[in-house]
């Protein structure tokens, strides 16, 4: 059964955070508000969770899982990026965009893309996300969560909890969230590649 954390959208309650990272951090799947829908998270090397957080999305290993990080600090343990793959990355966030990357050795191969070693980032502009990634100190695999056999994401707190309740630890309800999934954009080959069309403008890239 999940435990389920009313905080406030704009001024999170850090007693119900603390908690909310305290389950994740003893291997639970949580869902948390993002800037562009909820998203399952989970902690980065817990083996277990990926693995369940992956089949609540029935979703193989092909599925690019993505870092949600609080800032690009701690984009060097995790991607290898030139300049001006660089300088893109800073116009986009924090912002709904979920950019591919050349992993480093730093991100375990299971988490990787099985054949291509890459791996999906992004900085979140959601203030509870951003306050829950502070207090776990470090970035969360996560994945959008779409319900199996589904197309859109889930946006409502108490839909999560009634539907998941036996599959996630926590839910983390801030309040609806826009229904855009994010712009997706390839940054591991020569040229930035539009992968997916979200809520974040590529105007905002200079692309």
């Amino acid at each position: 059964m999940s435990q389920f954390f009313e905080v406030h959208p704009q001024n999170p309650q850090p007693r119900l955070l603390k908690q909310a990272a305290q389950i994740l951090q003893a291997g639970g799947v949580a869902a948390v508000p993002t800037d562009s829908s909820y998203a399952l998270v989970c902690r980065l090397d817990d083996k277990a969770a990926a693995e369940a957080l992956r089949r609540i999305r029935q979703v193989d290993e092909k599925h690019h899982l993505t870092l949600l990080c609080k800032d690009l600090s701690e984009l060097a343990s995790y991607a290898r990026v030139d300049n001006r793959q660089y300088r893109l990355l800073k116009l986009g966030t924090p912002g709904p965009y979920t950019f591919i990357l050349e992993a480093t050795k730093e991100v375990p191969r299971r988490l990787s893309h099985p054949s291509r070693r890459t791996i999906g980032l992004r900085v979140p502009e959601h203030r509870v996300t951003q306050e829950l990634l502070a207090l776990f100190g470090e970035p969360l695999l996560a994945t959008t969560l779409i319900p199996p056999g589904e197309t859109e994401p889930l946006n409502d707190a108490a839909e999560i909890r009634d539907r998941f309740q036996k599959l996630v630890q926590a839910v983390v309800d801030a309040g609806a969230c826009p229904l855009e999934p994010t712009t997706i954009i390839d940054f591991s080959g020569d040229e930035p590649q539009l992968i997916r069309q979200g809520r974040g403008p590529l105007a905002r890239l200079g692309l």
